[in-house]
C-alpha cells in the first residue's frame, strides 16, 4: 500500500469535519454540509481506487459532496423545511 492511500483516510476524516466544523451554527446545516462530504469523499476514494489519484479524487469527491450538501440544505431551507 502506497502512502497516500495510507494518508487518503485520515484527510478525509479531517476533511469532513473542518467542513461540518464550519457550519456548526445551525446543527442541519452541519448535519448535511457533512453528510454530502462523507458521501462524496466515499465515491471519490471509490473512482481513486478503480482509476488512480486516490487522494485527490477523495478530496474533490469531498469537496464537492459538501458543496452539495449545502446546496441541498439552502433549498430545503427556502422551501420551508428546515
Amino acid at each position: 500500500m502506497t502512502r497516500a492511500r495510507i494518508l487518503a483516510l485520515p484527510l478525509s476524516l479531517a476533511l469532513v469535519l473542518a467542513v461540518g466544523g464550519c457550519a456548526a451554527l445551525d446543527s442541519t446545516t452541519g448535519q448535511r454540509v457533512a453528510t454530502g462530504a462523507a458521501v462524496g469523499a466515499a465515491g471519490g476514494a471509490v473512482v481513486g481506487a478503480i482509476s488512480g489519484g486516490f487522494i485527490n479524487n477523495t478530496l474533490i469527491g469531498a469537496a464537492a459532496g459538501a458543496a452539495g450538501g449545502l446546496v441541498y440544505d439552502q433549498i430545503k431551507k427556502s422551501q420551508g423545511e428546515d
